[in-house]
């Protein structure tokens, strides 16, 4: 299974031609998400709905919260199960992982718990972990 990151799938719901291609030619074509990213999607809907101040920014910000949460309900969503807390709270105790944010520490583990290949633009990063599966679809 391919799991998308927060930015790649930003730039799948733009129409990115390199993704939707990669995908297209992908064994099954078959794509999801973490929780992670559902959540970080969800919060910067949120926030933009918040910080509007004016009717106009109101409005188009509830419009893009409400599209987004009707996008992700038709996702496959992966969750946090007992492996992928085992591999977080290791990752966590890790000196070497301390520089790599929580988001991504909570990706990788859920990642790498189900065998998944995350497509993300941060190749470097998610490549410190060990046999990670990675791949960027977007340049």
């Amino acid at each position: 299974m391919y799991i998308f990151d927060t930015d790649t799938l930003t730039h799948y719901f733009k129409g990115n031609e390199n993704v939707s291609r990669r995908l297209e030619n992908a064994p099954g074509n078959e794509f999801g998400i973490t929780i992670v990213t559902k959540a970080e999607v969800l919060r910067g809907r949120i926030e933009f709905l918040l910080k509007a101040n004016d009717g106009i920014s109101l409005e188009k910000a509830q419009r893009f919260l409400i599209e987004s949460e009707n996008e992700l309900a038709q996702i496959q969503t992966l969750t946090f199960d007992l492996i992928s807390i085992d591999k977080f709270d290791y990752f966590r105790q890790q000196s070497k992982y301390r520089k790599i944010g929580r988001n991504d520490l909570m990706i990788a583990s859920i990642c790498l718990a189900n065998r998944a290949l995350l497509v993300t633009r941060n190749v470097k990063h998610f490549r410190q972990f060990p046999n990670p599966e990675v791949e960027n679809w977007v340049d």
